[in-house]
């Protein structure tokens, strides 16, 4: 089923059990720049899962431009050492990505980026400084020493990374490369700092050892064109430099293309990377929101690439390929595409995790091969059947307790029915779908369209409580930035929660709408699209001084503003609250004074942060039943929240022993 996924590849001197690779990806486990155990046990994970090759996240060569891992001296061989045993006997190759950011981020100690030319870069928003001949030769030097620090600890392989908009990118680009001296000029001259340091490269390392280099073009065609990126390809190609090459899609400039959300399909990447390396000749590594072997095995039978890259499909699920070579590809647990918890999570807690897989960057705690069966077996009651509620029954089940799984609706999934049909949020529901298999699979008794009170709950008897009923949905018109301030719209005044919104699809919200985004994540953005598809002109209010803040550092952001513009008449106003609404239109102000604005609208769809369940919490307290709230029922929060808590609150029925 899986032929070609699963075939062997030769990546230079190096043979790759299977076609399943991943990338190199941030998961911020690094201490002081070395390998840790965290890390280690995270690649384990991956590797004991069946997967064929891993490229370790962006090792720093030099000491002016270091994110997570530091490749700078030989303090790190240990490192590798350690690492490479740990793999060994799974069979994986590990290959280290080698790196340097140039003016994308600031030096470590704050001083200024360092760079071609003196173009600033908006991520880092200081203007670098031209690298001198003498600095070139030092990184170039610095590149060369980090790849024989790679061979040394026992990897197999080095990427030397080319694309993003980092260093040698921008030495490829005409724009932020100006140069007048021989790294400057036409591409040939351009090119040359990236020659350089491949040359340098394979003249430290064994013949055997894996060279490969990481390609992209700019989202700015005038920045670095695809055309210029598949020359550099083929030049490197036909002068021995590279083993094989890494296609990837844009810069810093659009990240999203880089980490494609829900709004992006599977292998959106590949229209714009596989054609620039057709018929190469060497193993050519794609990227594109994979998250089946079904998928991958397609690309690899249209010829399009050698091998494919599941970066967040592995950190969602580390068993991808064992499962599906077992013949059971439905026991997958899906990756939704979210952003959440990979990127988020790393970018705002400095640690990968995810949404739908908890243990996630804690597989020394947390992986579940660790559930053992408890010592006492108890009777465990969980009241909703959401994805908190469904992922703790699971784990519940899985330790051997006897679950009991109430939910009122006559179908399980909580919100996630209701939000799967908005714009851009149809994976939402992929994991509630498998949670679902998952607890019938394991015995869960799933007792639908039950609706229990306290009493009811006290009289079920169950040793433990797991409350999972999701938030007050009651719809406060308070708004946060002016809790002294209660709105009281006119009489008449259409006013609907998302709910109201996504639950009745086919009724006429009229001409116009006010989206009024209290929250800043992902719900307010799906309630727009889905009133500018029906044709509505939609004006969008938040307190907040940026657009949906909470989702930012998931990379939708930008994608959402350049599909909310080119649908209609959008009108974003941040920073703002809505002083007056009545039939047809509402007053919107700045937060801290200004113009007062009217808009029209037939429609006002409120976005609050939701309470939780706290006179359900205070009843079952008073009849003595021994319970937890988990996810909404605490506040209402996000998916990954619940998901998490429902995780941890089944975990601590069977405490895991922690090794030494």
């Amino acid at each position: 089923m899986y032929q070609r996924a699963l075939s062997p590849i030769a990546i230079g001197g190096v043979e790759v059990k299977n076609r399943i690779a991943r990338t190199a990806h941030a998961t911020m486990m690094a201490r002081g720049g070395g390998i840790t155990p965290e890390l280690i046990a995270y690649h384990l994970a991956r590797a004991e899962g069946g997967v064929g090759l891993t490229i370790l996240e962006a090792a720093g060569v030099h000491p002016s431009s270091v994110l997570s891992l530091a490749n700078l001296d030989d303090s790190i061989i240990d490192g590798y050492r350690a690492l490479a045993a740990a793999m060994a006997p799974t069979g994986m190759r590990v290959f280290q990505q080698l790196w340097h950011g140039g003016h994308i981020y600031p030096q470590p100690d704050g001083a200024p980026p360092l760079a071609p030319g003196t173009v600033p870069s908006h991520i880092a928003g200081i203007a670098p400084r031209p690298l001198t001949r003498r600095q070139i030769a030092e990184i170039i030097t610095a590149y060369a020493a980090a790849a024989r620090r790679c061979e040394v600890g026992g990897l197999d392989g080095v990427e030397i990374h080319g694309g993003h908009g980092y260093l040698l990118a921008q030495f490829l680009s005409p724009v932020h490369n100006q140069r007048e001296d021989e790294y400057g000029g036409d591409l040939e001259g351009r090119m040359r700092l990236l020659r350089e340091v491949l040359g340098a490269v394979r003249d430290a390392v064994s013949p055997g050892f894996a060279v490969g280099v990481r390609l992209s073009d700019s989202a700015d065609p005038r920045i670095l064109a695809m055309a210029d990126v598949a020359t550099v390809a083929a030049r490197l190609r036909d002068e021995g430099l590279i083993d094989y090459v890494n296609m990837s899609w844009g810069d810093y400039y659009a990240l999203q293309r880089q980490v494609g959300g829900m709004d992006a399909p599977t292998g959106f990447q590949i229209p714009y990377t596989a054609p620039p390396v057709a018929d190469f000749g060497l193993p050519r590594l794609l990227n594109g929101r994979f998250r089946t072997l079904e998928e991958v095995e397609q690309v690899l039978r249209e010829g399009e690439a050698d091998l494919i890259s599941m970066v967040r499909a592995h950190i969602a699920d580390p068993e991808i390929v064992a499962k599906s070579a077992a013949g059971h590809p439905e026991r997958v647990r899906p990756c939704i595409a979210c952003n959440q918890g990979c990127i988020g999570r790393a970018a705002t807690f400095g640690r990968l995790g995810c949404v739908v897989n908890t243990a996630a960057g804690e597989e020394g705690r947390l992986a579940e091969r660790r559930i053992t069966p408890a010592e006492r077996l108890q009777r465990v009651l969980i009241v909703g059947g959401g994805p908190g509620g469904l992922e703790a029954a699971r784990i519940a089940a899985t330790a051997g307790h006897k679950v009991t799984l109430a939910e009122a609706m006559p179908t399980l999934g909580g919100l996630t029915n209701v939000y799967r049909p908005a714009p851009r949020m149809g994976t939402i529901g992929d994991i509630a779908g498998w949670l679902e298999q998952e607890v019938y699979r394991l015995g869960v008794d799933v007792r639908l369209s039950t609706y229990l009170d306290a009493a009811d709950i006290a009289e079920e008897g169950a040793d433990t409580v797991i409350l999972a009923v999701g938030a007050d949905l009651d719809m406060p018109l308070r708004q946060v930035q002016s809790p002294a301030d209660a709105l009281e719209p006119a009489p008449g005044t259409r006013l609907v929660s998302t709910l109201d919104l996504f639950g009745e699809r086919g009724r006429d919200w009229g001409k116009s709408a006010v989206v009024v985004d209290e929250h800043g994540h992902y719900e307010a953005i799906a309630a727009a699209e889905h009133l500018l598809e029906q044709g509505l002109a939609v004006t969008f209010v938040t307190r907040h001084k940026l657009f949906a803040p909470l989702i930012d550092v998931t990379l939708r952001t930008q994608s959402a503003l350049e599909r909310l513009y080119a649908r209609g008449d959008f009108t974003l106003r941040v920073g703002s609250r809505v002083v007056a609404a009545r039939p047809g239109s509402a007053d919107v102000q700045p937060q801290f004074g200004g113009r007062v604005e009217t808009f029209a609208a037939d429609t006002i769809v409120w976005v609050p942060i939701r309470g939780g369940q706290h006179a359900l919490a205070a009843e079952l307290e008073a009849l003595g039943v021994n319970f937890v709230r988990i996810g909404d029922a605490l506040a209402g929060r996000n998916l990954q929240t619940a998901i998490r808590e429902g995780h941890l609150a089944a975990r601590a029925l069977a405490p895991v022993p922690v090794p030494a």
